[in-house]
């Protein structure tokens, strides 16, 4: 009867774990991309991409088509290795961008990813530079600029320009690298004959918010660094409550992350006062202004900005705070463990350009991390051996004292310093995996470098769930199951060589341990059904390397696999 009970608590308990980790994943834990493939007839073929409605009530009733917006408006091209789009001349506005690096899905004939958008479109998403004065007249959203080229390219910047009635000549002159970074020279050229005051602003302005979600392990949205503090603190709800906060006069950078991209805005060598808004027909905004400056008759002054809009590519971002942006690979949120996921990512990276391969790369890295980890694994395995020959004498104690717990402790603990066994040996390992998982979690989270990436077979996209499950015959039945029934062949593959695993370890002696540590691995395996295909194959690669050194580790003590006996722990 109390063998019946305790199987029904196991199974309660681990229901609850389920149930709990699921509500709990889907509040703060982000798990991996949407699916990308799906398998039919044993094939994986790409999903389309998904239809992300318009998210913004600021914009216009009818909105028109990109191409219809950008079809309307004088502009001049961007081409660079990494970008492509075009400025818009009336109102001088980055408007247009795609990342011609980064695909919308894994097919081959996908178009671009469009980072930037024109206003009366869908998704609006511009970059914006001007003057603010109290006295002079200064450019608005209504002038037209004129361009000095049609293109602009690395190596061949473009100068914007217009003048006032009163003969002021403002000019803001672009200039583009071969990677995500735009530098822009904004010049007032006083002819109005009497001294005037004005003040560089710039400012980037979206219509919605992101459509990827932000967690307490991943944050989107409004982002910056103010004078060396990076700042995740501000999100859209707060906008949203307070309409605007201002930061104050700070250095830094400012503007809005998404999982994978960045737009920013950097004032060269100058403090700024910046903020972020929201408006109520829902818009949201990063802007700065420099401080007031006074030109007079005939004089020139002179400011520059720095725009970072790309993909948060590390090495670009490393190079750009090299060249004097503060602290731009903050922009993505490492978390609690950045020392510790630095040089993962970079041994990562490293080992993906070595093989060529992200899944190769991922399975080098679980035999480095298994390697550093030999001596204390070694320790554990040691210690566990040594269990398992203590087993009938810790069976006898047990029987001998059944009655009384508190004497069987005594003598087990005796037992323990006869023969030089510490049970809390084997816990260690374990422990220190807990910053390796979640450091190599996160990496494999904001990662843009995995995204899409391919390993063999099936896994066309390691940062998004493995396809392939028997939940619709492997893609025999023609639909793509829930998230949460997608179990597919990478977690099985897990949850199997874990079970595996516990059954190599001592079993507890309650019944209903037993039951809870022999559910455990399947609960397991649907905990991880959601989570990036990189990150399975990561465990399954650690679960079987667990596996090999246990067997050669109990061969070496003298063990069989199959002593099993149960033992207090």
């Amino acid at each position: 009867m109390t063998d019946g009970k305790n199987l029904i608590l196991a199974l309660v308990l681990s229901a609850l774990v389920l149930v709990g980790w699921t509500w709990a994943s889907n509040r703060w834990f982000p798990t991996a991309n949407p699916p990308s493939t799906k398998v039919v007839n044993g094939k994986a073929q790409p999903l389309p991409p998904a239809k992300v409605q318009p998210s913004t009530p600021a914009a216009p009733k009818t909105l028109k088509s990109v191409s219809a917006v950008l079809a309307g408006t004088p502009r001049i091209s961007i081409r660079t290795p990494s970008l492509a789009g075009s400025i818009n001349l009336k109102g001088a506005q980055i408007d247009d961008l795609v990342l011609l690096d980064h695909r919308q899905t894994i097919a081959p004939n996908s178009p671009p990813v469009r980072l930037l958008s024109p206003l009366g479109g869908p998704d609006a998403y511009i970059a914006e530079f001007g003057w603010t004065s109290d006295g002079a007249e200064v450019p608005t959203l209504d002038t037209m600029w004129t361009a000095d080229a049609q293109q602009l390219s690395p190596g061949h910047p473009v100068t914007l320009s217009t003048q006032m009635p009163t003969g002021t000549r403002y000019q803001i002159k672009i200039a583009v690298d071969d990677g995500y970074l735009f530098t822009v020279e904004q010049s007032v050229l006083n002819g109005s004959g009497k001294p005037i005051t004005v003040r560089p602003t710039g400012l980037v302005s979206r219509s919605g918010e992101s459509t990827d979600r932000s967690s307490w392990t991943n944050h989107v949205g409004p982002i910056g660094v103010f004078d060396g503090k990076a700042d995740y603190d501000v999100n859209w709800k707060d906008l949203d409550k307070q309409g605007s906060i201002a930061l104050g006069n700070t250095a830094g950078w400012l503007g809005f992350t998404d999982k994978y991209w960045l737009t920013a805005l950097a004032p060269a060598n100058a403090s700024m006062t910046a903020d972020f808004r929201h408006s109520p027909s829902g818009g949201y905004q990063a802007d700065y202004a420099l401080a007031p400056a006074a030109v007079a008759p005939g004089q020139t002054m002179t400011s520059e900005t720095r725009l970072f809009a790309g993909a948060k590519e590390k090495k670009w971002l490393d190079r750009y705070e090299e060249a004097g942006i503060p602290k731009l690979t903050k922009s993505i949120d490492w978390g609690w463990f950045e020392f510790f996921m630095r040089p993962i990512f970079d041994l990562l990276i490293f080992l993906f350009h070595a093989f060529g391969n992200f899944g190769l790369a991922i399975i080098a890295l679980t035999f480095i991390v298994r390697a550093i980890m030999f001596p204390i694994a070694q320790k554990q395995f040691a210690s566990m051996a040594a269990m398992r020959k203590l087993q009938p004498k810790m069976k006898a104690i047990q029987e001998r004292y059944k009655d009384d717990k508190q004497r069987q402790q005594q003598e087990i603990l005796k037992l323990y310093q006869t023969e030089k066994v510490n049970p809390a040996t084997g816990c260690l390992p374990v422990v220190l995996q807990i910053p390796i998982f979640y450091a190599l979690y996160k990496v494999l989270l904001v990662s843009v470098e995995m995204r899409h990436q391919p390993f063999v077979l099936w896994i066309k996209d390691l940062s998004a769930p493995d396809p392939l499950t028997p939940v619709n015959l492997f893609g025999l039945l023609h639909f793509v199951p829930p998230p949460y029934l997608a179990i597919g062949v990478l977690p099985i593959l897990m949850g199997f060589t874990q079970w595996l695993t516990m059954k190599l370890n001592p079993q507890p002696m309650d019944p209903a341990q037993q039951q809870i540590f022999s559910f455990m691995p399947w609960v397991m395996m649907f905990i991880f059904a959601p989570f990036a295909a990189g990150l399975q194959l990561y465990y399954v690669t650690s679960n079987v390397l667990t596996l090999l050194q246990q067997w050669w580790l109990y061969r070496r003590f003298g063990l069989h696999i199959s002593d099993t006996h149960p033992v207090q722990t």
